[in-house]
């Protein structure tokens, strides 16, 4: 059973700057288009954190093949979460902090993560409730933290903050 501990942001806050600005170059040299942006909560300011960095690459759909190939050839696929047409994710747990990619299609599904970053980064009060979520898993199951959050996201999805949030066709 894998356990979860949780961290002050501000702990990783220029190592998750520094990997996040050089990930992105090095992203944007492979998929020139792609929208790459720090998500999870290493780009929440005093947030608590697992101590990983999170990045999500948004692509077009003609796009999300090509990208795939692409980040193959540099990061390793995570064999632990779902593999669609719209959603990959990779990772790289030598870089300093480990890294965690998710490539999305662009307006489907899957594309949320910055949507939940920036839902936590105008509201305070939900940022907090989360890091109260984290502190009730604190050296916890893993699987049992995950559940948690998902319920959560699964009400930040019904906010009006989440719902007033433009996508790239609606702006």
């Amino acid at each position: 059973m894998e356990l979860v501990s949780f961290y002050h942001q501000k702990n990783f806050k220029c190592d998750a700057e520094r990997t996040f600005t050089s990930q992105r170059a090095l992203i944007q040299e492979l998929i020139p288009n792609a929208d790459v942006q720090h998500v999870g909560s290493t780009a929440i300011p005093n947030s608590l954190t697992k101590g990983d960095l999170d990045i999500q690459v948004r692509v077009s759909e003609i796009q999300f093949y090509q990208a795939v190939e692409a980040l193959s050839a540099i990061y390793e696929l995570n064999e632990g979460s779902i593999k669609t047409d719209e959603f990959r994710a990779f990772k790289d747990d030598t870089i300093i902090p480990p890294l965690g990619i998710q490539l999305t299609v662009k307006d489907t599904e899957f594309d949320f993560f910055w949507k939940f970053r920036d839902v936590l980064l105008k509201n305070d009060q939900y940022r907090i409730e989360y890091d109260e979520l984290k502190l009730q898993f604190e050296g916890k199951d893993m699987e049992a933290y995950r559940g948690a959050k998902n319920d959560f996201f699964s009400k930040i999805i019904q906010t009006p903050e989440f719902k007033q949030l433009k996508s790239d066709a609606d702006r």
